[in-house]
C-alpha cells in the first residue's frame, strides 16, 4: 500500500470524527471488507460446488445429515449464502471505478481498462476450462466491459440501470428462459457421474468431465449475469459517492445502516426459506423476489458493518485477519481452485461427495486460517509479469498507485464463485427441497 497497515496506530477518536478517511485507511477498509467476503465466498464454495456437485443442488432429497450438519447448513443459507457472493460483487464494482477514477486525465483510460478486462477475460477461460467449471472471472470480465460504459455517466443514470437490471433479474422466474437449464432427469445423470468422475477420475478424466459439464452450467451465468452487472453499479456508484471516503466521520449512521440492514435482510432470509426451516406454507413465486431482497440488503449491511467497525481500534484488531486475505484476492481466489481441487477430486485425496457440510466447512476454515492459499500458491501467482497482468491483480483489489503505474496491491470479487446455494440438507424424516441456483 501507499501508506499505513492494518497493525498501525490509528488516530486519535477526535481527530478521527472530524476528517475523512486517509487513502491508506481507506484502502485498509476496502482490503479488510474484500477479504471477509472473500473467507465467505470460499467457504460456499468448498460446502457446495466443490464438495458435490452443483446438479445435486437442484435436486430433491440430495443428501441426508445428521443434526450437526443440519445447523450449519442452516446457519450458512441464512448469514452466507449468497451475501458474501453479492459483497465481493459489490467490491468489484468499487474496483472498477477506483481504476477509473485513477486514470482520469489519461487519454489511453478506456483502451487501458477494456485491456485489463479481456486479460481477466483469457485468464477466467483458462481457469474455467483447465482448473474449475465454477469459475465467475469470466462473467465477471463480460459484466465489466457492461459497466464501462456507465463510468463516466452521471449517477442517477448508474442508479437506474442498476434498479433496472435488479427488477430485471427478480421477475426472470416469471418469464421464458432464454437458455433453458437442464431437466431433471439430465441434472440428476450429471451428479452421480460427477460423484464417479471427480471422486474417482485422474486429472484427464475430470478434465473431459468439466469441460462436457461447462454448458450445462451456462444457462446459470445467463440467468445472474443482470445481477451481477447491477452489484457492479451499486458498488462503482457507493465509491462515486464518497460514503467509502467518509466513513470515519459517519460511524454512528453505518453502524445504524448495518444494524437495520442485517436485521431486515435476514428477516427476509427466513422469510424465504420458511417452508425448509419451519415447515410454514411457502411463499410461492414471491419466495424469489423476497430471497434476493434479503441478499442484497444483507450484504449492504454487512458492508457497512465491517467499514465502520475497521475505523474503531477494537473493530481493526478483531478484522486484521481478513486484510491480508483482500490484498491477494485474485491469488486466493485462484488458489482455491487448485487446492480445492486436490482435496476432492480423484487426482488428489478423492474427497468429493464423502464429507458433510460441517467437515468440509472446517477444511476451508483451516485452509483460509492458517494462509495455506497464500503460502502454496502466491509466489507464483504474484510475481509481477508486467503491466497488464498487475494491472488486472489491482482490478481484483485496490487502487493504482499514479507514481509509478505499479500496483499497490492485489484482487478483487468473486465470486463462486458461482453463485449456487447452499444444498438444504434433509434429515432421515425430512423431505424437504433445495431452493434453486440464486
Amino acid at each position: 500500500m501507499t501508506g499505513g497497515s492494518m497493525g498501525s496506530q490509528p488516530a486519535p477518536a477526535s481527530d478521527a470524527s472530524r476528517k475523512p478517511m486517509s487513502p491508506s485507511e481507506r484502502l485498509d477498509a476496502i482490503d479488510v471488507l474484500r477479504g471477509v467476503a472473500l473467507f465467505g465466498v470460499l467457504a460456499m464454495n468448498i460446502v457446495t460446488i466443490f464438495r458435490i456437485s452443483i446438479f445435486a443442488l437442484f435436486l430433491p432429497n440430495v443428501e441426508r445429515a445428521g443434526p450437526l450438519d443440519q445447523v450449519v447448513a442452516a446457519v450458512l443459507t441464512v448469514m452466507v449464502e449468497l451475501k458474501a457472493f453479492s459483497l465481493l460483487s459489490l467490491l468489484f464494482g468499487v474496483g472498477l471505478a477506483i481504476q477509473f477514477e485513477r486514470l482520469a486525465g489519461n487519454a489511453r483510460r478506456m483502451i487501458l481498462l477494456v485491456r485489463r478486462l479481456l486479460v481477466l477475460l483469457a485468464i477466467g477461460l483458462v481457469h474455467l476450462y483447465l482448473i474449475w467449471n465454477g469459475d465467475i472471472l469470466v462473467e465477471y470480465a463480460l459484466a465489466g466491459f457492461v459497466v464501462l460504459l456507465f463510468l463516466g455517466g452521471p449517477r442517477w443514470l448508474m442508479a437506474g440501470a442498476a434498479l433496472l437490471l435488479l427488477g430485471l433479474y427478480v421477475t426472470m422466474p416469471l418469464l421464458s428462459p432464454i437458455v433453458p437449464l437442464p431437466g431433471a432427469a439430465e441434472m440428476a445423470a450429471l451428479a452421480a457421474e460427477a460423484t464417479r468422475v471427480y471422486g474417482t477420475g485422474g486429472f484427464f478424466d475430470v478434465l473431459a468431465f468439466r469441460i462436457r459439464e461447462v454448458p450445462a452450467i451456462f444457462p446459470l451465468h445467463v440467468m445472474v449475469f443482470p445481477r451481477t452487472v447491477a452489484l457492479f453499479l451499486i458498488g462503482a456508484l457507493a465509491w462515486r459517492s464518497g460514503v467509502l471516503r467518509r466513513a470515519s466521520a459517519n460511524r454512528r449512521l453505518l453502524f445504524v445502516i448495518a444494524t437495520s440492514a442485517i436485521l431486515l435482510g435476514g428477516g427476509l432470509s427466513l422469510s424465504a426459506a420458511r417452508q425448509e426451516f419451519f415447515d410454514w406454507p411457502s411463499l410461492g413465486r414471491a419466495r424469489f423476489l423476497v430471497e434476493e431482497l434479503g441478499v442484497v440488503v444483507m450484504s449492504l449491511g454487512y458492508a457497512a458493518a465491517v467499514i465502520a467497525a475497521v475505523n474503531l481500534p477494537g473493530g481493526r484488531r478483531m478484522l486484521g485477519w481478513a486484510a491480508p486475505l483482500g490484498r491477494m484476492a485474485f491469488t486466493n481466489y485462484l488458489a482455491q481452485s487448485v487446492i480445492c481441487g486436490w482435496i476432492f477430486y480423484g487426482y488428489g485425496l478423492g474427497q468429493f461427495g464423502r464429507l458433510g457440510v460441517t467437515a468440509t466447512l472446517a477444511i476451508g476454515i483451516f485452509v483460509c486460517h492458517a494462509g495455506g492459499v497464500q503460502r502454496l500458491v502466491a509466489a507464483p501467482l504474484s510475481v509481477r509479469s508486467g503491466r497488464v497482468a498487475l494491472a488486472l491483480v489491482h482490478v481484483w483489489g485496490t487502487a493504482a498507485d499514479p507514481g509509478n503505474g505499479q500496483f499497490s496491491h492485489h484482487a478483487r470479487d468473486y465470486s463462486s464463485l458461482m453463485r449456487a446455494p447452499i444444498p438444504k440438507l434433509r434429515s432421515a424424516s425430512s423431505g424437504s427441497r433445495p431452493s434453486g441456483y440464486g
